[in-house]
């Protein structure tokens, strides 16, 4: 017979790697701009993680908002253990300006959608309030 074992979410598994990450590495924990080949120094650390799982862990936690707005100001990078590796391109900092940018913008468009769509709700109800008004006066 043959056991089925439920499928596995990449995504969640990668969440709680980099709850893992956060736990066990400072520069995780505090968002500190890491250098780059950190997945290496993770491998050798931890061998046993699955490399596709710990890239999309470093994927969300490079791309998370406290992430790039660290990178934004940062002027080293720190490896697993905190010391200061290479110094922070200035191409680095400036793609995490323009990413933080770009992604206020699409939050700002979507409260605004929001707030039109809530608009043209309230004024529907008012309209079918004031219908129901009126057909309830003819009675």
């Amino acid at each position: 017979m043959n056991t089925l074992t439920p499928p596995t979410n990449p995504g969640q598994n990668a969440r709680e790697l980099l709850k893992t990450l956060q736990e066990s590495f400072p520069v995780f924990r505090e968002c500190s701009p890491l250098v780059i080949g950190i997945d290496k120094q993770l491998l050798e650390r931890l061998p046993d993680i699955d490399r596709k799982t710990l890239r999309i862990a470093l994927g969300m936690h490079t791309h998370s908002l406290r992430y790039l707005k660290t990178m934004e100001k940062a002027t080293h990078r720190l490896d697993l253990d905190g010391s200061a590796g290479a110094e922070v391109m200035a191409a680095h900092r400036t793609h995490a300006t323009e990413v933080l940018r770009e992604r206020f913008r699409k939050d700002a468009e979507r409260r605004q959608a929001q707030r039109e769509a809530e608009a043209q709700e309230r004024q529907r109800s008012e309209k079918l309030r004031q219908l129901v008004e009126k057909f309830d006066k003819n009675r």
